[in-house]
């Protein structure tokens, strides 16, 4: 009897011990996340602005900037100055977001 209530308080012992480890490796999960967030915005405030260049379109109600040289199109964070310049071709200095293919636009200029 001693024996199976031994062996019992060692079993609850251990599933306590894991159930707290879960808990705690699961509370730490939002902290990297935020982490990581945090480093990315640093990140993108020390990165320089960089050229992009290519087509402004608009789709799906967005508009986008097509660069037809390296088939790939990138989400723009300023809407309002991209309107200005749909159908053209253009420059666009700013900072891109690899993560979200979205440049951070500082400036567009229409080209020739």
């Amino acid at each position: 009897m001693k024996q199976s209530l031994l062996r019992l308080a060692v079993l609850l012992t251990f599933a306590v011990g894991v159930a707290a480890l879960s808990v705690h490796a699961s509370s730490q999960e939002p902290a990297r996340s935020q982490a990581t967030a945090s480093q990315q915005q640093n990140d993108m405030q020390t990165q320089d602005a960089k050229p992009f260049s290519g087509t402004i379109v608009q789709e799906k109600g967005k508009f986008i900037l097509k660069d037809s040289a390296t088939k790939v199109s990138y989400q723009l964070d300023d809407q309002d100055k991209a309107k200005q310049f749909e159908g053209k071709r253009v420059k666009v200095i700013g900072k891109l977001d690899p993560d979200n293919n979205l440049i951070h636009v500082e400036t567009i200029e229409a080209v020739s």
